[in-house]
């Protein structure tokens, strides 16, 4: 306690602790560790469709009582529990638990049409099911006998894993105990299960069984229901002790937890204290003893004025109402706790988003983001998504606004929802990655933007998956969005969507969207996510106030531009105020970067003149992505967790050449400069900043498909050593950070074997410290398909740092069907018949320092 007393003295001396009291600043913390843990409760809960708010707060462990009301008061619950024996509950738990024996059984049969015929298609699995649920139940009976207990005794529970056709994310369904169905008893409750965690049907889709489980059980001792019990008012009185509240110091009574009976009243602020936990009742709580000798606490909640507007409630910083952004100063522990709310709301936006969508692209890969944004445009939190995504993202609702907001345009209504993908006119990183932005209104008003933008698998040009290797123009790479209403009127455009997507099969050798059905179906997973990201900020603006809020955006972009210009400032004593790099493509296009930094003001220039010149294929980078590398490179230098906002980049000016490989024209192939310069730009600042080695430089863009359909994955490789670290073996780096499809998952929806998915040992450059292992990734069609290959490394090592070796260079692989082996290059398109593998062999890491 000493020590802790003394550590907090020492803060208060500093001056972002603005005259706090130690016990000030100590709660300040208690506030911040609480709204920590909030957060994935809030995440997990609602990612299931569940409203928290409706839901008790159940507390056990030596330390979960203390926390639990401040807690429920942050996450708007009115009622916690403490069992009588939280501090044990899991050993408790042991003693009355059930016997159990499990049984499942892999399958792939269908349950039922989506469109069925006649009467022969309206149960398909029924001479199986039952059939197949019985042999899993006898296992499990017998199971249970040979430990002793009686046929009488168990009770069997029926389950089938189930699942839409088409999609990756089944469902464990209990067959239903009160069924008044003649036939199909899961699929209401399926369909029910479905629609509460992703929030829709799909409709005319055929069911299928993935899996039969059985579960054997023999009832451990069940508690007898709680009974009312007459209240008995206070308890006497322990002691009493003084305790630090969000009031400020409080005289608080302590209670001695066996001494309380059935139908005690205790009113907070107090402490309980038991053997085995201590109990705090906060401000605004009452906890009553149960009939069991449980607490069963009710938590009040203190809501702004219907009359007053912006009225902050009781935990915003002192209470305040009707505060202007002016009169909003800031605060160090506020600023900590809404750094995690807005980063909570991104990442509840994305897991809406990832369980609604159908693509194996943005539901099993993640190859989406999602962010607020502030009424400008400027970002202010983004879910730790995809990197490459996030400064053009803020592009991309800059131009949205200014567009719909220009002469002579209609502007922006409430209930509207904008979609975009152009690179080089509308903020976008390439054509397969869409942005839908929607305004978030108050009060007739717009107060803020929240966006996604997701990788959709194909969207028509020249090859299957949107990826092509050889694309020279843009109209080559799919579809073109500049600016479109999606939403209008309260109506999903489908039609105007639909004519979009399908406009580049127009164009000779082009096609239109190959997956229409997944497009829309993800488009309109995209407006839900953003709708969960508006209602959650309006309910932070209903808790704290606009003005709060919006104060709140603006000091935490101002805190991460100050973390930036100090680490900017730091770099320059330490190794002057001038650095410069530059590293090649695989075509010899050099990316040339001088920084310039002012010592005093931490300002820096990031000139990329000497860059080469726009290229006849389509790794040109528009300007959005360089600046989505330089944001992501700066977060990465600065020591301190901050998130990653406009607030980065606010102490860069850019220099940029027009024309050039990272500035190219309207009409140029970009679709490879999101995957592929925008790692090499990485690589280059990091090296300016003698930072760590290169890693392997590339996002490995892999294609298939046929004119029935387009797959698209991106594939690991080894990440860079440095001062400090080995480089990490088979991994996404830097500006990319998807997950690769599971192989079952791949195997299962597409026509293809995956024969090897391994690390590629050795490919690491060696050093002191030595960077990771690219991997080997061989896959066999089960028909002819077109596959793609668009990569980069496969003729420039990645370098090493400091004396560290470079890394192996990647190489893309035929092995054809008489075992003759044909290195195809880093940028091919080609069919691939029945027999015949592609292989792909990712770069690794550069190594760092020089091996002993």
């Amino acid at each position: 306690v000493d020590g802790a007393r003394a550590a907090f003295a020492e803060l208060t001396q500093r001056e972002e602790a603005a005259g706090r009291s130690a016990e000030e600043l100590a709660y300040g913390f208690l506030k911040v560790a609480n709204e920590a843990m909030c957060r994935p409760i809030r995440n997990l809960t609602q990612m299931k469709g569940f409203d928290i708010t409706t839901h008790k707060l159940a507390v056990f462990g030596g330390a979960g009582p203390q926390h639990a009301c401040a807690m429920a008061k942050a996450l708007g619950m009115s009622s916690v529990f403490v069992h009588r024996y939280g501090g044990v509950l899991s050993a408790y738990g042991l003693s009355m638990s059930d016997a159990v024996v499990e049984e499942q059984e892999p399958a792939a049969d269908l349950y039922s049409y989506g469109n069925p015929q006649d009467e022969a298609d309206a149960d398909p699995s029924a001479a199986n099911r039952e059939k197949k649920l019985t042999v899993l139940a006898d296992k499990c009976v017998v199971a249970l006998e040979k430990q002793g207990y009686t046929k009488d005794e168990i009770v069997i529970e029926k389950y089938l894993n189930m699942r839409y056709e088409g999609t990756d994310n089944a469902i464990m369904v209990q067959e239903p105990s009160d069924c008044t169905y003649a036939s199909l008893p899961y699929a209401e409750a399926f369909r029910e299960h479905y629609r509460r965690e992703f929030g829709f049907e799909l409709y005319g889709r055929d069911i299928l069984i993935d899996d039969y489980r059985i579960r054997a059980v023999v009832l451990g001792s069940t508690p007898s229901s709680c009974k009312a019990v007459p209240s008995k008012g206070k308890p006497i009185v322990t002691s009493t002790t003084k305790a630090y509240f969000e009031t400020g110091w409080e005289e608080v009574p302590v209670y001695k937890f066996e001494e309380l009976e059935p139908g005690h009243e205790i009113p907070g602020p107090s402490i309980i204290v038991q053997s085995i936990s201590t109990i705090v009742l906060e401000t605004e709580c009452n906890a009553v003893v149960t009939s069991d000798g449980d607490l069963d606490i009710t938590v009040s909640h203190t809501t702004k004025s219907d009359d007053v507007d912006d009225a902050s409630s009781i935990h915003s910083t002192g209470g305040d109402v009707g505060l202007t952004e002016a009169e909003v100063k800031e605060d160090p522990v506020q600023l900590s706790i809404f750094s995690h709310r807005f980063m909570g709301i991104a990442e509840q936006m994305g897991r809406t988003l990832a369980r609604t969508a159908i693509s194996v692209n943005i539901k099993e890969r993640l190859d989406f983001s999602c962010a607020l944004f502030t009424l400008d445009g400027g970002l202010v939190a983004n879910a730790p998504h995809i990197p490459v995504h996030l400064g053009a993202m803020q592009s991309a609702v800059r131009f949205q606004v200014e567009y719909w907001n220009s002469e002579g345009r209609e502007g922006i209504k409430e209930g509207e929802v904008l979609v975009s993908n152009h690179p080089q006119l509308a903020g976008g990183s390439h054509l397969p990655d869409i942005t839908v932005i929607t305004p978030v209104f108050h009060k007739g008003k717009i107060i803020f933007f929240v966006a996604s933008r997701g990788h959709h698998s194909d969207i028509g040009g020249i090859s299957p998956g949107s990826m092509p290797p050889h694309s020279k123009r843009l109209e080559d790479e799919g579809a073109m969005i500049v600016a479109f209403k999606l939403v209008k009127d309260g109506q999903f455009q489908e039609q105007g969507i639909t004519d979009i997507l399908n406009a580049p099969g127009k164009l000779e050798g082009n096609s239109g969207t190959r997956n229409l059905r997944d497009n829309l179906s993800d488009l309109r997973a995209q407006v839900a996510a953003n709708n969960s990201g508006i209602r959650l900020l309006q309910q932070l603006v209903n808790e704290y106030g606009l003005g709060v809020v919006q104060s709140y955006m603006t000091f935490i972009q101002h805190n991460a531009e100050t973390s930036v210009r100090d680490m900017l400032k730091s770099f320059a004593a330490e190794h002057g105020t001038s650095a410069r790099a530059v590293d090649h493509m695989d075509d010899g296009t050099p990316i040339k970067l001088t920084i310039d930094i002012d010592e005093e003001t931490g300002d820096a220039t990031f000139d990329f003149t000497g860059t080469g010149p726009q290229v006849l294929g389509n790794h040109n980078a528009p300007p959005a992505v360089t600046y989505s590398a330089v944001i992501y490179s700066l977060r990465s230098l600065v020591g301190l967790d901050i998130p990653l906002n406009q607030g980065c980049l606010a102490p860069v000016k850019f220099v940029i050449p027009p024309n050039s490989l990272l500035n190219p024209s309207d009409d140029a192939g970009v679709v490879g400069g999101n995957v592929l310069t925008s790692q090499r730009v990485v690589d280059v600042v990091l090296r300016a900043f003698k930072a760590c080695a290169a890693s392997q430089g590339c996002m490995n863009n892999l294609t298939f498909g046929d004119d029935r359909f387009g797959y698209y994955e991106t594939i690991a490789g080894g990440a860079g050593a440095g001062p400090t670290w080995e480089g990490r073996s088979g991994v996404h780096t830097h500006c990319t950070n998807t997950r690769i499809t599971d192989p079952e998952i791949l195997e299962r929806r597409y026509p293809v074997v995956l024969r090897q998915f391994a690390l590629r040992k050795g490919s690491g450059g060696l050093g002191k410290h030595t960077g990771g292992d690219g991997v080997i990734r061989e896959i066999e069609p089960l028909r002819p398909l077109v596959m793609s290959i668009l990569s980069e490394r496969r003729t420039l090592h990645p370098y090493g740092m400091a004396g560290g070796q470079e890394a192996e260079c990647g190489r893309n692989l035929l092995i054809r069907k008489d075992g003759v082996i044909v290195n195809i290059g880093g940028r091919c398109s080609t069919s691939i018949d029945v027999g015949e593998r592609l292989r792909l062999e990712t770069p690794g890491g550069g190594g760092y320092g020089k091996k002993d």
